[in-house]
Formats: C-alpha cells, structure tokens, sequence
C-alpha cells in the first residue's frame, strides 16, 4: 500500500495529561493494532532509507523494537536492541544521559555492532533528542558509522533534531 492510501495520523490516539499534566502523548498501539496500517508504515520507512546502504539497524526498547525490528526485517539486514542498562545478558558499553528529573543509561551488546558498520537507528519518536544522541554515542563507540535516523513521529516543537547534526532523518509523521 502506498501512503497516499493513509493519513497515518489518523491512526494515533493523542492522550491529554500523559504521563503528566500538560503533555499530549502520542499513542501508537492504535496503528499496530491495525495490521494493513502497520505495514504501510514499515513499506514507507523502507522506500525513505533503503538508499542508505544499512548493515544493521537500532532500536532503542521498547518501541523502537517495534519499529525497527519489522523495518530490519523488511530490508534484510540485522537489528541491534538498544536497552536500558542492566537488561542485557551479555558483555556491555553504556553511556548516560539527562532526564527531565536525573540520569539514566542505555546499553548495546559489545558484539552487536562491528567496527565500520552502517547503522540506522529507527525508533517511533524524536522528541528533545536525548535517547536518539546517547544511542548514536554508543554505536560510534563500537565503531558502527550511524548514516541515519528513522522515526514514525517527530515533535518538531521540541528541536530534538538539533541534537543529531550531520545525520540523515526521515519521520513520517510530523507535529508542529
């Protein structure tokens, strides 16, 4: 299907004052419970990257899984989960970034990426940024070369993509 066959914002419920007072959360699980609509979604993400040669992709947990899992299917190449620190099994890096109220820490597997990898992080939303820069962080340091970022929804509102200069961006959804 193509995206002429779709308005993907009619498929995402906006929820008032979630998780706090004042935000307007942009709800997913109203797309991925429509399947044609979910694979809409990962064809077109899949026709905006494809030219970018990717090895592997990343995903930050857990929608990134969501997205990026099917998107790596789609193009034939691996997915690199991306989680918070303390959830992988295996030996790690970390890297740290700010929240709104303290620190936290993401993680990748010391073997999920090889030196001079191409690497596209896809995940559902940029917002200020933060979690797409400490994951970009954490493939650089496994030295994967991060030739894009690929997202359901941007909140252009809050410039997150002024955090990730000197990367290619595709959102297919975009709020003011």
């Amino acid at each position: 299907m193509s995206k002429a066959s779709y308005n993907f914002k009619d498929y995402i419920r906006v929820i008032p004052d979630f998780p706090q007072p004042g935000i307007r959360f942009k709800d997913i699980t109203t797309l991925l419970k429509d399947g044609a609509a979910y694979r809409a979604v990962i064809d077109e993400m899949k026709a905006a990257v494809e030219h970018l040669k990717i090895d592997v992709i990343a995903g930050p947990e857990a929608r990134g899984f969501v997205v990026g899992a099917p998107l790596a299917l789609a193009l034939g190449v691996g997915f690199a989960p991306i989680r918070k620190s303390g959830k992988l099994p295996g030996e790690t890096i970390t890297a740290s970034y700010d929240l709104e109220y303290g620190k936290d820490q993401l993680a990748m597997h010391k073997d999920a990426i090889t030196p001079g990898q191409r690497v596209l992080i896809a995940d559902d939303l940029l917002a200020t940024g933060g979690t797409i820069a400490t994951s970009m962080n954490l493939i650089r340091q496994l030295g994967g070369e991060v030739v894009g970022a690929a997202f359901l929804i941007e909140l252009a509102y809050l410039n997150g993509r002024e955090k990730l200069d000197g990367v290619e961006l595709f959102s297919l959804m975009t709020y003011e």
